[in-house]
C-alpha cells in the first residue's frame, strides 16, 4: 500500500509540472517585456523543480562571460556586477556542452564558482543546470539551486527544466529583439526630431542674411554698368537658388509638423498646368527639349490650394527636365478617371530602378549616390509633392522603365457639381 501511495504522490507531482509548463508557455510567448519574463522563468524554475532558488545566466559578448540576468531570493544589483567565467565554470561548462549537469555536492566541485557565494552569503548545496538554447546556439543558462528537504536532483527534474528552457530561450531572444527594435525606433525618433529642429532653425537663421543679400544685390545691380552687373547678376542667381532651397526646407517642416494649412479655392485645372509650363519653358528650350500637353478642352473647376498643386506639378515637371537628357520628350496629361482626376507627368530620361521605386518619396532620399551625382537638389521635391497631395485627399507614385523613362502621377478625388467637373477634398482633407 505504502508503494502505490509513493507512486500516487509521484504521479500526481508529475502532472502538476506538467499543468504548470502548460500554463507558463502561454505567458512566455504573449511577454515581450524581458525583465517581467526573466522573474517569471525563474519563479517558474524553481517551483516546478522544488529548488530554493533559480538563476538565469546569460552570454555577455563584451566581456567573454556569462552575466547574471536573474535570481531569486538575491539582490539582483549584487549579482549583475559578478562575471561567471566560461571555461572552468560550472554554468560555464553547460553554456559550452549544450548538455544538462546535475551536481549533487557543489562545494566539492572544483568547477563550482564560490565567488557568487561569497559575494550574497549564500551557500550552493547541490545545482541542477540546462543550457538555454535558440536554432542550436547556446545563449546561457538556466539553474536550479538547493532541491528542498536535502533531497536530491532526479532525471525527472532535467526533463521538466529541460523542457522550460526550451520554452524560455526562444521568449528571451524574442523579447530582446523587441528591446533591441523599440531601442532603434527611440534612435531613430531622436535623430528625426534633430533633423526636424535643424532644417527649422537653418531656415530660419538664414533667412534674415540671405533677404539682405538679395536686397544689396538687387540695388547695385541697378548702379553698376557693365561687366560688373554680370558679377552682381551671379550673386542675384545663387542667393536665389539659396532662397529656394530656404523654402523647400520649410515646406517639409511645415508639413512634418502638420502645420500646413491649405488656402482652398476654386480654379481651372488647365489654366493652372498652363502656367507651371510656362514658368519652365526658359529651361526646356534651353535643353531643346519638347513638352507636349495633353488636355481635356473642357474646363475642369478644382476646388483647393491652387499655389500648393502648383508646387506640386512644379516639382514633378522640374525632375523630368532635370533627368531627361537633350532633345527628350516631357508630357502633361490630365485624364478623368473613376471618382479621381490623373494628372501625370513622363519624359524619356534616365528611368528609375525598380528598387529605388518605393523610396523616392522619402525626405532627402537620391537615386544617386551624393558623393558622385550628377544633378543639383536636396531629395526633398518628391517628399513634399507626396505631403500635399494627401492633403487634398490624394495619392501620388512612381512608374519607370530603366533607360527608357518615367512617369509620375498624382490624383485627387473628383465629383459633379452644378453640371461642371468639380475636384473636390474627401471629408477632413483625407
Amino acid at each position: 500500500m505504502a508503494a502505490e501511495e509513493t507512486h500516487e504522490l509521484e504521479l500526481k507531482r508529475r502532472i502538476t509540472q506538467l499543468e504548470q509548463l502548460l500554463r507558463i508557455s502561454g505567458l512566455l510567448s504573449s511577454t515581450l517585456d524581458l525583465n517581467r519574463l526573466l522573474q517569471l522563468i525563474i519563479d517558474t524554475a524553481a517551483q516546478i523543480t522544488g529548488s530554493e532558488a533559480a538563476s538565469i545566466l546569460l552570454e555577455d559578448t563584451r566581456t567573454g562571460g556569462l552575466s547574471f540576468a536573474a535570481a531569486t531570493g538575491s539582490s539582483i544589483e549584487e549579482l549583475q556586477r559578478i562575471q561567471v567565467p566560461i571555461e572552468g565554470s560550472l554554468a560555464g561548462t553547460i553554456y559550452k556542452t549544450g548538455e544538462p549537469l546535475i551536481v549533487g555536492n557543489a562545494s566539492q566541485d572544483p568547477r563550482h564558482f564560490n565567488g557568487v557565494d561569497k559575494s550574497i552569503a549564500h551557500q550552493t548545496r547541490s545545482l541542477l543546470g540546462v543550457p538555454l538554447r535558440v536554432r542550436n546556439r547556446s545563449i546561457g543558462v538556466l539553474e536550479a539551486l538547493n532541491k528542498r528537504d536535502n533531497a536530491d536532483f532526479m532525471p525527472e527534474d532535467v526533463l521538466v527544466l529541460s523542457t522550460l528552457a526550451s520554452q524560455a530561450a526562444i521568449a528571451i531572444e524574442n523579447a530582446r529583439l523587441v528591446a533591441s527594435l523599440q531601442e532603434a525606433n527611440r534612435r531613430l525618433s531622436k535623430l528625426d526630431r534633430l533633423k526636424s529642429d535643424f532644417m527649422s532653425i537653418a531656415s530660419h537663421e538664414l533667412r534674415t542674411p540671405l533677404g539682405l543679400i538679395l536686397g544689396y544685390a538687387s540695388f547695385l545691380q541697378e548702379q553698376v554698368p557693365g561687366e560688373m552687373s554680370k558679377e552682381v547678376e551671379m550673386v542675384l542667381r545663387g542667393a536665389t537658388q539659396l532662397q529656394s532651397l530656404i523654402e523647400t526646407m520649410t515646406n517639409l517642416q511645415y508639413l512634418e509638423s502638420g502645420g500646413v494649412q491649405l488656402e482652398r479655392g476654386r480654379f481651372v485645372l488647365q489654366e493652372m498646368v498652363r502656367a507651371v509650363c510656362a514658368e519652365w519653358e526658359p529651361m526646356i528650350s534651353g535643353k531643346r527639349q519638347t513638352l507636349q500637353q495633353k488636355m481635356p478642352p473642357a474646363p475642369i473647376y478644382v476646388e483647393g490650394d491652387r499655389a500648393k498643386l502648383a508646387l506640386v506639378l512644379s516639382n514633378l515637371l522640374n525632375n523630368a527636365i532635370k533627368f531627361t537628357p537633350p532633345e527628350g520628350q516631357i508630357e502633361i496629361a490630365v485624364r478623368p478617371q473613376t471618382g479621381v482626376m490623373a494628372i501625370s507627368v513622363s519624359d524619356t530620361g534616365i528611368g528609375i530602378p525598380p528598387e529605388e521605386l518605393g523610396q523616392i518619396f522619402d525626405p532627402f532620399y537620391q537615386v544617386e549616390d551624393h558623393l558622385t551625382r550628377h544633378h543639383e537638389g536636396m531629395g526633398l521635391g518628391l517628399s513634399i509633392a507626396k505631403g500635399i497631395v494627401e492633403l487634398h485627399g490624394g495619392r501620388i507614385w512612381a512608374e519607370s522603365v530603366p533607360g527608357h523613362g518615367s512617369r509620375f502621377t498624382f490624383t485627387l478625388p473628383v465629383r459633379l457639381n452644378a453640371g461642371a467637373n468639380s475636384l473636390l477634398p474627401r471629408p477632413n482633407g483625407r
